[in-house]
């Protein structure tokens, strides 16, 4: 029994490090990439330099031995392929976003999320139906975004189109990627590997449809090849390296806590987002907009109150101690996302 409480504790402390890790990184990249896209507006460019650095980055440490990952093969690169290609337009949605809107209507959005995951994943991974206290956060959560946009003054119809599609493609990548996890095999490094090399290999294509490879090589002209600035460096080597950190604590805690539990994650830990973009930033939200987002997030919290609790069994499972694959994943889910409700 001792064993089992150890295990037990040691598992909830590494998970609990992982959703941590996870909230730090995401709570700072948001208005680390607006400050990058600021600086270097090239968001196709940008987003390609995240992608090398994060798949050299892991190659470079398997071959000296710090990190294992699973062996590159186009094979398994194939059934990737399909979470890749949603990743990737989840990426590029969202650096385009940042780059037409400000942070807060970033946030906004990235909140609307956890609704549409947890449909998603009642309807496509049968996942059990989300509880009445957990519809009504998720509602709560809606109805602050909506008091944002119908306040918002910066309201374009390019950064909201832009906001549409990344949400859109966010929902679907939390699903999708959360289900290759489950499914694929690979391990953590593993899955950072093949998602940042593949995503690598599109970015040319994007690049050339957006015709933003125009726009870098007239800048390159027109700056006489001096074209290095330190600020911008400083600001895109950030945004790369913690593009690298997202990717493994994102991955992992995929693999710990259930889709909507993830996304409800991310969306909590932009308070810390809102507080750094009130500071440094002078293009934020209205003052009534800012409550409607804070809103959202009170919504978030209420998510995670709302899955706090152990984990059912099914009383088959009690008589025979056998427990078919969904049933499984269903219970590591609610398992996780409850003893983690706090962090």
């Amino acid at each position: 029994m001792s064993a089992i409480r150890f295990d037990s504790t040691k598992q909830y402390y590494a998970t609990s490090s992982l959703v941590a890790g996870y909230a730090l990184c995401s709570s700072l990249l948001a208005v680390i990439n607006k400050f990058a896209i600021t600086k270097f507006n090239y968001p196709g460019l940008l987003t390609a330099l995240q992608y090398l650095t994060s798949a050299l980055g892991v190659w470079v440490l398997g071959k000296f031995g710090f990190l294992h990952h699973d062996a590159f093969t186009w094979d398994t690169a194939k059934k990737f392929l399909p979470a890749a290609i949603v990743f990737y337009l989840a990426i590029f949605t969202n650096t385009n976003l940042l780059r037409h809107a400000n942070v807060d209507t970033f946030i906004v959005f990235r909140s609307l999320t956890p609704l549409l995951v947890a449909l998603a994943d009642t309807t496509f991974r049968r996942q059990p139906c989300p509880s009445k206290l957990t519809f009504i956060s998720l509602l709560i959560i809606l109805g602050g975004a909506v008091g944002y946009v119908a306040t918002d003054s910066a309201f374009t119809l390019t950064a909201y189109s832009w906001a549409f599609a990344y949400l859109v493609t966010i929902t679907t990548e939390m699903v999708y990627i959360k289900h290759m996890v489950m499914n694929l095999g690979l391990n953590t490094w593993g899955f950072v590997l093949y998602n940042n090399f593949l995503s690598l290999m599109m970015a040319p294509i994007f690049w050339v449809l957006t015709g933003e490879y125009k726009e870098v090589f007239a800048a390159l002209g027109a700056n006489g090849g001096d074209w290095f600035e330190l600020v911008a460096f400083t600001a895109v080597s950030l945004s790369c390296l913690f593009g690298l950190l997202i990717s493994f604590f994102g991955f992992a805690a995929r693999k710990a806590i259930s889709a909507t539990a993830f996304t409800v994650t991310g969306v909590v830990n932009k308070f810390l987002t809102v507080v750094i973009n009130v500071l440094i930033w002078d293009k934020h939200a209205t003052p009534f907009g800012l409550v409607c987002l804070l809103f959202t997030l009170a919504g978030g919290v209420l998510y995670q109150q709302s899955v706090t609790g152990p984990p059912r069994e099914s009383s088959a499972s009690k008589q025979t101690g056998d427990v078919d694959e969904n049933d499984a994943d269903e219970n590591q889910d609610k398992s996780v996302s409850g003893k983690h409700a706090s962090v």
